[in-house]
């Protein structure tokens, strides 16, 4: 607990083993997924998201001149709450898809509730005090697949662009042969190597809104291989979207702290992001109080 708690403040980022979560599991998932992208692309197209719903495949690839941009293909699907959960959006090709993505995300699940007990208890709050804030069982889950291809010209693109998560705990299985994560540590950007059959461990705004900047929100970004393509799963642990989220109250009694941050429920955060064109540490800072 102490390991964790010294990374969540000056990190924002650890990597956890012996989480409980088999690692057959662990890998049948990624291979699954290698295999899905594998796929004709219109198989994959079968998937495809639409401008009102961000769930199902996409794709990010391409370079436009003077410009870097995300080089990736994902696949993203909710989990909780079981109201937007939707199976049959799921691959059913692989066949073993749909099966191993319900196992994997109830294992990821139990996980991040282990987690944020002991994130509660190093800030000095009650055990549930953070999944309570966060709306209790009414969270919000999802998972984001990213598969990245081989890239001729990697200094042109990134995987995915600099930014911090704007929800609660991102909970990533990483590639198992290829490394790409990078997180920014005093302006300087660092590659994570992974810990074979580890999760790394992002904390994201939100968490730093109710632990009134104790914890921190690591702004990480990915980049591509000219050799090798990469698959990573990303698991996002959620406020329930319209729960007021701000510095909890106890903690600023118990350090006689002024709140850093306005009050702000998740489904207006992500507005406010998308509204001002924020990236990075920018924008949960921008919710800073005046002093």
């Amino acid at each position: 607990m102490e390991m964790v708690s010294e990374a969540c403040r000056e990190w924002g980022l650890f990597q956890v083993v012996n989480h409980g979560v088999r690692e057959e599991l662990m890998a049948a998932t990624r291979r699954v997924w290698r295999e899905f992208f594998s796929l004709p692309m219109e198989m994959k197209q079968e998937y495809a998201n639409t401008p009102e719903t961000y769930q199902g495949y996409g794709s990010r690839v391409g370079v436009e001149k003077g410009a870097k941009l995300d080089w990736s293909d994902y696949f993203f699907l909710h989990f909780l709450p079981l109201s937007l959960r939707n199976p049959s959006k799921w691959p059913a090709n692989p066949h073993s898809c749909r099966e191993l993505v319900r196992e994997y995300n109830e294992e990821v699940l139990k996980v991040c509730g282990k987690l944020m007990k002991i994130l509660s208890v190093n800030l000095g709050l009650e055990e549930d005090y953070l999944e309570n804030a966060f709306g209790g069982d009414q969270i919000g889950t999802s998972l984001r697949v990213n598969f990245y291809p081989k890239c001729p010209q990697p200094d042109l693109t990134l995987g995915i662009s600099p930014h911090s998560d704007p929800g609660g705990l991102t909970v990533l299985l990483p590639d198992d042969h290829v490394s790409g994560l990078q997180v920014r540590k005093d302006d300087v950007w660092l590659t994570v190597k992974p810990i074979p059959n580890a999760f790394i461990i992002n904390l994201a705004d939100q968490l730093q809104v109710v632990s009134n900047a104790q914890y921190k929100s690591v702004e990480h970004r990915v980049i591509v291989s000219s050799n090798h393509d990469r698959v990573s799963l990303a698991f996002f642990y959620n406020p329930r979207g319209d729960i007021l989220i701000e510095p909890a109250k106890q903690l600023l009694l118990t350090n006689n702290e002024a709140p850093l941050y306005q009050p702000m429920t998740f489904n207006d955060y992500r507005t406010f992001i998308r509204l001002n064109g924020l990236h990075g540490k920018s924008q949960v800072d921008s919710l800073k109080s005046p002093p």
